[in-house]
C-alpha cells in the first residue's frame, strides 16, 4: 500500500512538471501565497513577507471595517452613505456619483464587490472614520489586531500611496479573517454582477462563477503594484486562500491564480489518499509517527525550486510547495494569553511538570512548523505557560520539523488536545521521551 501511495504520489508530481513553461522574464514585483483556510497548511509561499502595494485589495479592509460596524449596530443595511465632493472627485474606478448624492450600505458593499468603486470606498471611509485619513489609521490598527503586522493602510480605496503597504501573507490573513468573522456577509464576494442606475457591472475577479468552488473575493491594480488577486475556494472538506500580487496582466494573473489553486486542491487529495494508504497499510502505527510519514510523504510532491511568475500572458510552470524556505524566516510567535480561557481550561498540575508535550504538525521546514504553534497556541489556556519548538528528526534520510508545545503536564496536554480537537485541529498528546 505504501509503494502504491509513493507512485500515486510520483504521478501527481510528473503531472505538475508537465504543465505550460512559456519564456520566463524577471518579475520583481511578484508574490503569491496558498494556505488552506482550515488547518493553517501552506501550500505555497513565494515572497511571502516582500512588501507590496495592496491597490484594491485594500478594499477587503474597507469592508471588513464596514462588516463590523454593521455587526456593531452603528450603521444599518438601508442606512443612505452620503458622497462628499472628495468622494465624487475620486480617481476611477468608480460608480461616479456625485457629490450630496446617497447611497445604501449593501449597495456600497456590491459596488466596493463588484467595481471595486474609489468613489464608494472614499464615502464609507468618510462615514465610519469621520475622514478618510482617519479611517486609514482605524483600519490599521485592526489590521494589527488581526495578525497583519506587515500592514499600513492610508485610504480606503487602494489609491496610490507610498506608504500603504502590505504582504502575500497578510492579504490571506485579511481573506480568512473577513470568512471566518463575517460569513453571514461572505456571499456578496460570490456575487457576478452589480446594478446600479440602470448600469450592469460585471465582477472583475472573473474566477467567480467559472472556475469551479471559487466564492471571492478581490481584485487590485494600479501601475506600482502590478495585477494583484486575493481568491477563495472550497471543495469538500478544504478551503483555500490563495493570493497573487504582482501579475503582468489581468489575464496572467487570472491564469496562474487558477493553476495554483487546481494543483493545491489536488495535492491535498493527494495527501488524504496518503493519509488512507498510511492507515490500511500500518493500523497499529503510533499515530505520532503517522503525521510524520504522511508529512515525508506530502513533501514528495515537491519537484527542484518554486518558480516565479513571468511577464509572458501565459501562466507559468507551477510548484506547490508547503514552505519557501528562503523567504520564510519570521520568528516564532508566543502563544497568546487568554486570561479567560485559563480560568475555565487549566487543569491542576501533576506532580512531575515539563514531561510531556503536545504536537500539532510534522513539517518539512522549521519556519512552517513555527508558523502552525503560532496559529494554533490561542485556542486552548492549557498551553500558556508551553515552550513552543520545532523538533528536526530524520527520517529516512528525509529530515523534518515536529511542531510542539513543551514542558506540560500530562493533564495539560490532554486537556490541549480536548481543546484544539474541539476546535477540528489535529493534535496528539506526547508521553515523555518520545
Amino acid at each position: 500500500m505504501i509503494k502504491a501511495a509513493r507512485l500515486l504520489i510520483l504521478s501527481a508530481s510528473l503531472a505538475l512538471a508537465g504543465l505550460s513553461t512559456p519564456a520566463q522574464a524577471d518579475n520583481s514585483r511578484y508574490a503569491a501565497f496558498v494556505v488552506e483556510e482550515n488547518t493553517g497548511v501552506v501550500l505555497h509561499s513565494r515572497r511571502s513577507e516582500a512588501e507590496r502595494y495592496p491597490a484594491s485589495l485594500t478594499k477587503m479592509m474597507t469592508l471588513y471595517m464596514l462588516f463590523s460596524a454593521l455587526e456593531a449596530g452603528d450603521i444599518g443595511l438601508n442606512d443612505q452613505i452620503r458622497v462628499s465632493a472628495n468622494a465624487a472627485n475620486a480617481s476611477p474606478s468608480r460608480l461616479g456619483l456625485r457629490a450630496g448624492d446617497t447611497i445604501s450600505a449593501e449597495n456600497a458593499i456590491r459596488a466596493l464587490v463588484v467595481k471595486s468603486a474609489n468613489d464608494v470606498a472614499i464615502a464609507v471611509g468618510e462615514r465610519l472614520g469621520g475622514g478618510e485619513s482617519r479611517f486609514g489609521e482605524l483600519m490599521t490598527t485592526r489590521a494589527a489586531e488581526l495578525g497583519l503586522t506587515s500592514t499600513q493602510f492610508r485610504n480606503a480605496s487602494g489609491l496610490p500611496n507610498s506608504r500603504q503597504t502590505t504582504t502575500v501573507r497578510d492579504m490571506a490573513r485579511l481573506a480568512i479573517a473577513l470568512h471566518r468573522d463575517f460569513p453571514q456577509y461572505f456571499d456578496y464576494f460570490n456575487e457576478t454582477s452589480f446594478t446600479w442606475d440602470g448600469r450592469t457591472y460585471r465582477n472583475h475577479n472573473t474566477l467567480v462563477g467559472r472556475v469551479p468552488g471559487v466564492d471571492g473575493l478581490k481584485t487590485g491594480y494600479i501601475r506600482a503594484s502590478g495585477f494583484n488577486v486575493v481568491v477563495s475556494a472550497e471543495r469538500g472538506d478544504h478551503r483555500l486562500v490563495t493570493v497573487i500580487m504582482g501579475g503582468p496582466s489581468a489575464a496572467a494573473r487570472d491564469a496562474h491564480a487558477e493553476e495554483l489553486i487546481e494543483a493545491a486542491f489536488a495535492t491535498l487529495e493527494q495527501r488524504e489518499d496518503t493519509r488512507l494508504f498510511a492507515a490500511l497499510s500500518s493500523p497499529r502505527i503510533n499515530p505520532v509517527r503517522q503525521q510524520d510519514l504522511i508529512a515525508r510523504d506530502v513533501a514528495a510532491l515537491h519537484l527542484n525550486e518554486p518558480t516565479e511568475m513571468g511577464s509572458a500572458n501565459q501562466p507559468p510552470p507551477l510548484q506547490v510547495v508547503l514552505a519557501d524556505e528562503d523567504e520564510m524566516r519570521v520568528a516564532p510567535l508566543a502563544p497568546a494569553r487568554d486570561p479567560i480561557a485559563s480560568t475555565q481550561s487549566r487543569s491542576e498540575p501533576s506532580l512531575i511538570h515539563g514531561a510531556w508535550a503536545v504536537q500539532v504538525g510534522a513539517y518539512n521546514t522549521a519556519d512552517a512548523a513555527h508558523d502552525r504553534l503560532a496559529e494554533v497556541a490561542i485556542f486552548s489556556g492549557a498551553l500558556i505557560e508551553a515552550q513552543p519548538a520545532a523538533r528536526a528528526v530524520t527520517i529516512s534520510g528525509d529530515r523534518l520539523w515536529r511542531a510542539r508545545f513543551e514542558a506540560l503536564t500530562e493533564d495539560e496536554a490532554r486537556l490541549a488536545c480536548r481543546d484544539l480537537s474541539a476546535r477540528d485541529h489535529p493534535c496528539f498528546a506526547v508521553a515523555p521521551g518520545r
